[in-house]
């Protein structure tokens, strides 16, 4: 047996993809498809589900400068080993390529786009103007070399925060790029048992580490 079909076994989820619907079932059979026959006698065909790699997050930045703070989302997915894909792209000046790679990595099986700008901050809002996938903002504070704009990254917050009704982007502190990374993480793992597995033991550490380090005092 190959580790992903071992795993599917493990996860014990189905999926059937014409319904969109999802069910829980103890494994019978062989192979990763399950066959249920309903009480009307329709045939519902349902496939394992686990995570076998393959990109599922697409981090979106608009300016080069961006990166040394975006960047620590792409080491929070790896150290999880989920797969992603980065662009640089701006909403305000390359608008008809945003759009059109946004189509793409779609196509290409992301599940979460995590979007990052500074300033007026258009691109996560622009982003899940043209998706129905989750979008996870960050707010970047705008600083050249040695002095910030002068606002802080307010700016940016308040205008990824802002969104008009029905069209949400789920949204971090300033900078706060890891965070927006471990959402994403922690929407991906409702579907995928293997991640949801890593973020408790992550937890489990996090909460062993603090206790550890409190029962050892401190001194001033």
């Amino acid at each position: 047996m190959d580790g992903g079909l071992a795993a599917c076994r493990s996860a014990k989820r189905f999926c059937n993809p014409k319904k969109n619907s999802w069910r829980d079932f103890s494994w019978a059979g062989s192979g990763n498809v399950i066959l249920i026959i309903s009480i009307s006698l329709n045939l519902e065909f349902y496939t394992c589900v686990c995570y076998s790699g393959g990109m599922k997050v697409a981090i979106f930045l608009g300016s080069k400068s961006d990166s040394e703070t975006m960047k620590k989302a792409a080491t929070v997915l790896k150290e999880f080993g989920v797969e992603y894909k980065a662009f640089v792209i701006s909403a305000h000046r390359a608008g008809d390529l945003l759009v059109k790679t946004v189509k793409q990595v779609e196509a290409d099986g992301a599940e979460v786009i995590i979007a990052g700008a500074g300033l007026s901050a258009a691109l996560p809002g622009v982003i899940a103007s043209r998706t129905t996938l989750p979008v996870v903002g960050v707010p970047l504070e705008c600083v050249t070399p040695g002095m910030s704009n002068g606002l802080a990254g307010v700016d940016s917050l308040l205008s990824i925060v802002q969104m008009p009704p029905q069209i949400p982007v789920a949204t971090v502190g300033i900078n706060s790029a890891k965070n927006a990374a471990y959402l994403a993480l922690q929407i991906l793992s409702i579907k995928y048992p293997e991640i949801k597995e890593k973020l408790i033991a992550f937890r489990a550490k996090l909460t062993a580490d603090a206790e550890s380090a409190a029962s050892q005092g401190f001194d001033f």
